[in-house]
């Protein structure tokens, strides 16, 4: 299922607001849960992944929905259908999330790019704190235009561009933490 405008509200994860989201991720999300409960033989995720969407369409009073309220009120629907194992090991998991470069840029300033990377990586971790896995990072030659001031593309922007590069590289290659797996789409 697919995020239509006016169905399911957009989802508030940190700064960012997600719409046109699928909903795999409450049922990867359950599933994990599931198993960390050792329930991977639970039989009922897909009704609770469809009590939530119908929640999502048809109950929820608000328009933006932050992702921490959304787990709060599922793990409260799973203590109350009496699955407490599985609400206690479920983990917040986001639907992917699209981090424009060009915006961490304007707000760092023209030839600010230790104050770029180091607010990237604070995002980045702010974002992963909340259930994000799946990222696509958008405008990364704007970025560098906008951090060293340019109108054109030169030899310098090229240069911060494999920097700003290297650095996605290496955060999607970062040690895995309680399961997460990230993962890095790059639109060039």
């Amino acid at each position: 299922m697919i995020c239509l405008a006016g169905k399911l509200p957009v989802l508030q994860i940190g700064r960012h607001q997600v719409s046109g989201y699928d909903t795999e991720w409450i049922t990867d999300s359950l599933l994990r849960a599931a198993a960390a409960a050792n329930r991977a033989d639970f039989p009922f995720v897909e009704d609770i992944r469809n009590g939530i969407l119908h929640y999502l369409e048809h109950k929820c009073p608000w328009r933006v929905l932050a992702i921490e309220d959304l787990y709060t009120r599922m793990r409260r629907m799973l203590r109350r259908i009496g699955c407490e194992a599985i609400a206690d090991n479920l983990q917040p998991l986001a639907p992917p999330i699209s981090v424009s470069l060009a915006r961490a840029a304007r707000e760092a300033g023209n030839g600010f790019e230790l104050v770029f990377f180091r607010a990237l990586q604070e995002e980045m971790d702010d974002l992963q704190n909340r259930g994000g896995e799946e990222f696509c990072f958008k405008d990364i030659r704007q970025s560098a235009l906008i951090l060293r001031g340019c109108e054109k593309w030169n030899r310098s922007c090229e240069q911060l561009n494999q920097e700003v590069l290297a650095f996605l590289q290496q955060f999607a290659q970062l040690p895995e933490t309680s399961q997460r797996k990230i993962h890095l789409t790059l639109e060039l």
